[in-house]
């Protein structure tokens, strides 16, 4: 099965949704892949969550796959084997066999808390074996509260859990040699501090009676918070080479403050680069993140449109014709002056100029960039029974100059609001120039006086800077006219007035 999207969620916690909230909200097609296995499930209830005090985590998730789903979002339960993305696009194979691919890849796997091989601890892990004082202290306040370190962070929890229980038990094997500064703080708090490790939480079902240590005494709690090693679910990624970050509980992948990695085409969010995020702050920053997708995608998007071929075959496309069908008078009066042979006409358009060289005994052949202004001017040629004196074909310029030599190579007003390497052009155009023949480019000079008052302020190519620029061989190149011409013309209003054309006219020796 093989699925395309615009952006890809692996992973639907808090993270991944918030994410995909905001892209199908921005009219995004977003598909979201579910393994079911979000960090928090393992807890009754969520709290310090503004809005959803107390509700179960899978409610949440529930919930939130709704209202994504409510905008189009799709899901697909499953679980990501394998990942290969380039510049263009990300590639992702699930376990299933499943193949999807996606412009943009939001990483939001979350992690898996690692606790110490404690028997009795893993089992009532976020029951009465807990992580955050924020997230569950409330719910254990004033009880005896035990505290088992794993590492030297272990001292920032055991100082924080003061504040929600005067009966405090750490179990300090997990701090190493412990702080003489730390040890007079937490005594002066009437903190009791039990330095053999742990080897044994007692108690029935989810309740805890009494911890058990390596000396055989009991200490009696009735929860116990420690912090698991967080194990980030990013393994599908290691083929990436994805820049990471060394933490103090390890390793993570590096982002910039949208979520965006070291590759250009992947973005994570939540637990999967931040073990510290809570449920707020998760759905915060991937909110945050999918809005930055979005706007990388939408760059690209306008990116994609400037450039040349999309621009201008959106312009033809989107109007019936373009432009009158009829030659330019100034191509024509130049031409006119030529012995009749083989031409080739580069930004032909809908074929004005070419099906006019065609009729006066010229074989043309027209270029342009659109494929809808070269159906039409074509259909003209057929219309006027002139398809044998005048061929069209869609290329980009300057790669896909025909290949031969021509009597004639014109270049009638190759002008483009978007990026186009005018001069590169015409440079090529000149070597599909005949011996004897001629070069003509002819362009704008000045704007109509009807026009706008800002675009009295265009710039236009000067013809002398453009000679200067295309640097050809005086030897093998005479310039018959290097000028400006004025050009009779109608206003819109009905008036006669006149335009400037600029007119550039060599001859190869």
């Amino acid at each position: 099965m093989q699925n395309s999207t615009d952006v890809l969620v692996v992973g639907a916690g808090p993270a991944g949704l918030s994410a995909a909230l905001m892209l199908v909200r921005a009219r995004r097609a977003v598909t979201v892949v579910d393994a079911g296995s979000g960090r928090n499930r393992f807890a009754e209830h969520m709290h310090g969550v503004l809005g959803h005090e107390g509700l179960a985590p899978g409610e949440l998730r529930s919930s939130g796959r709704a209202e994504v789903e409510g905008y189009g979002g799709r899901f697909i339960d499953g679980s990501v084997s394998h990942l290969e993305a380039d510049d263009e696009s990300v590639t992702v194979t699930l376990v299933d066999g499943s193949v999807l691919r996606a412009r943009a890849l939001i990483v939001a796997t979350g992690l898996s808390d690692e606790l110490p091989d404690i028997p009795g601890l893993a089992e009532r892990w976020g029951r009465t074996v807990l992580h955050c004082p924020y997230c569950h202290g409330w719910e254990v306040r004033g009880q005896t509260i035990g505290v088992l370190t794993t590492s030297p962070l272990g001292a920032h929890q055991a100082q924080l859990l003061t504040q929600w229980s005067d009966d405090v038990v750490v179990f300090t094997a997990g701090l190493g040699e412990l702080d003489p500064e730390l040890r007079h703080r937490l005594l002066a708090r009437g903190v009791r501090l039990v330095s053999a490790p742990v080897i044994e939480v007692r108690g029935e079902g989810d309740r805890i009676d009494a911890v058990r240590t390596a000396d055989g005494r009991e200490a009696a709690v009735s929860a116990i918070f420690t912090a698991g090693r967080p194990v980030p679910h990013d393994g599908f990624l290691d083929g990436l080479d994805l820049v990471r970050t060394e933490g103090p509980m390890g390793t993570m992948i590096q982002v910039d403050r949208l979520g965006r990695t070291s590759h250009p085409r992947v973005w994570a969010a939540g637990n999967v680069v931040d073990q510290s995020a809570n449920v707020p702050l998760s759905m915060g920053t991937a909110s945050f993140v999918g809005a930055g997708v979005n706007a990388a995608l939408v760059e690209e998007d306008l990116d994609r449109l400037a450039a040349p071929a999309a621009y201008w075959e959106g312009r033809y496309a989107g109007d019936e014709r373009m432009w009158s069908g009829r030659v330019n008078r100034t191509v024509a009066d130049v031409a006119a002056s030529l012995p009749s042979g083989t031409a080739l006409d580069l930004g032909c358009g809908e074929g004005g100029d070419a099906l006019w060289l065609a009729e006066q005994g010229w074989k043309v052949t027209g270029v342009d960039i659109s494929a809808t202004a070269i159906t039409r001017a074509t259909a003209a040629a057929a219309s006027a029974e002139l398809g044998e004196r005048a061929r069209f074909v869609r290329a980009e310029l300057p790669d896909g100059m025909p290949e031969g030599s021509f009597d004639l190579v014109s270049a009638s007003f190759l002008h483009s609001p978007v990026t186009l390497d005018r001069i590169a052009i015409l440079r090529a155009a000149t070597s599909r120039v005949a011996v004897g023949g001629h070069l003509l480019v002819v362009s704008h000079a000045s704007v109509p006086p009807w026009s706008h008052a800002d675009a009295q302020h265009a710039d236009f190519p000067d013809v002398h800077e453009e000679l200067a620029a295309l640097a050809l061989d005086a030897s093998a190149w005479e310039t018959v006219a290097a000028e400006t011409r004025p050009r009779a013309v109608t206003a819109p209003d009905g008036t006669e007035s006149t335009i400037d054309d600029a007119v550039l006219l060599l001859r190869r020796r």
